[in-house]
């Protein structure tokens, strides 16, 4: 299972599918990440922590945590 932590700075992926329940899983699809969404990842923080991406349209920073919970194509 690739994640969104797994995706190299510069390319982009498609989410296929968000894991985790309750409210995490809620902020994530509040902030735009839908199943079948793009991310572009932008940047990654020096010790890989956050994680800088576009979605869209829109700057997102998010916790690596937040991130593995991401499966994408």
């Amino acid at each position: 299972m690739k994640t969104l932590k797994d995706v190299p700075v510069g390319e982009s992926s498609v989410v296929v599918k968000i894991h985790g329940e309750g409210a995490l899983r809620r902020r994530i699809m509040d902030m735009g990440i839908t199943k079948g969404t793009e991310i572009y990842v932008r940047k990654v923080a020096p010790l890989g922590d956050p994680v800088e991406i576009t979605v869209r349209g829109y700057e997102l920073s998010l916790r690596k945590a937040d991130a593995e919970i991401l499966e994408m194509q």
